[in-house]
């Protein structure tokens, strides 16, 4: 295991505004996953993108790495940005990038001030979970992640969005067969690995759970137990969104992160 390199992408916006930093789902260029929610950050925020290892501007690697260890890999772009005890950042993440963001909360919460989850979990691939992943990811060394876009697709997007954000769904499709597919599998195995519900009460800063009621990947009574067990933590439920709720409903999803971190 070790810690992986990723590639932060800053956006225009509000340089004078509190950091925040975006978190992907699996498979996705971050960019392109929050780029419909962006616009209405902007004025308020420092707005910074990482991607996953394997994924759009983030190099490949052959070595295992687990969500801790991405979750320092990204505690080290917020220090190197300039969050601290005295301003620390804030933190929003879709699917593995909202279980990243419960890592950051556990292990640097003196980096952080909130972390919001966004269609994301303290453990993901429900009752078949971690064979989920550990079967995913032989299919992708198998056959390559060309062999998700069907089902990802219909698992991400409701129908509406699909027609309403053509363009991003494309992008974000095309992002899924660009990943790197053994980086890909190496992502699916951390979350094999990846089991958040133990330390969700040693969790100290305030965490929001956005989730979407269309969503078939994360279920509602899972939403539920995170907000029950965190110390601190609201759900909000949005209306008409698939696991990629910053397409779905992206101004839904904005209006939470607003309120959340205002």
């Amino acid at each position: 295991m070790t810690v992986p390199t990723i590639v932060a992408t800053a956006h225009p916006s509000n340089q004078e505004g509190r950091l925040l930093l975006l978190g992907p789902s699996l498979g996705s260029d971050c960019a392109i996953l929050w780029e419909l929610v962006i616009p209405q950050l902007r004025d308020r925020f420092r707005l910074v993108s990482w991607d996953l290892p394997g994924h759009a501007k983030s190099p490949m690697t052959a070595e295992a790495f687990s969500l801790a260890e991405l979750a320092q890999a990204v505690a080290g772009i917020a220090a190197e940005l300039g969050a601290s005890a005295e301003r620390p950042a804030l933190h929003a993440g879709v699917s593995i990038g909202g279980g990243t963001g419960l890592e950051l909360a556990r292990r640097f919460p003196d980096r952080f001030a909130r972390v919001a989850l966004v269609c994301s979990n303290h453990r993901f691939g429900g009752d078949a979970w971690p064979q989920t992943w550990i079967d995913r990811a032989a299919l992708v060394r198998a056959r390559s992640t060309s062999a998700l876009v069907t089902t990802s697709a219909q698992k991400w997007f409701t129908p509406e969005s699909v027609e309403a954000h053509a363009d991003t769904v494309g992008r974000l499709l095309h992002a899924l067969q660009n990943a790197d597919d053994a980086t890909y599998a190496l992502c699916c195995e951390a979350l094999a690995a990846f089991d958040g519900e133990p330390f969700l009460p040693e969790i100290t800063i305030p965490v929001l759970d956005v989730w979407g009621d269309r969503d078939e990947t994360i279920a509602r009574e899972s939403a539920e137990l995170l907000v029950a067990t965190v110390p601190d933590a609201r759900l909000v439920v949005v209306e008409g969104a698939a696991h990629l709720g910053t397409v779905d409903q992206p101004e839904a999803v904005a209006k939470a992160l607003l309120e959340f971190f205002a």
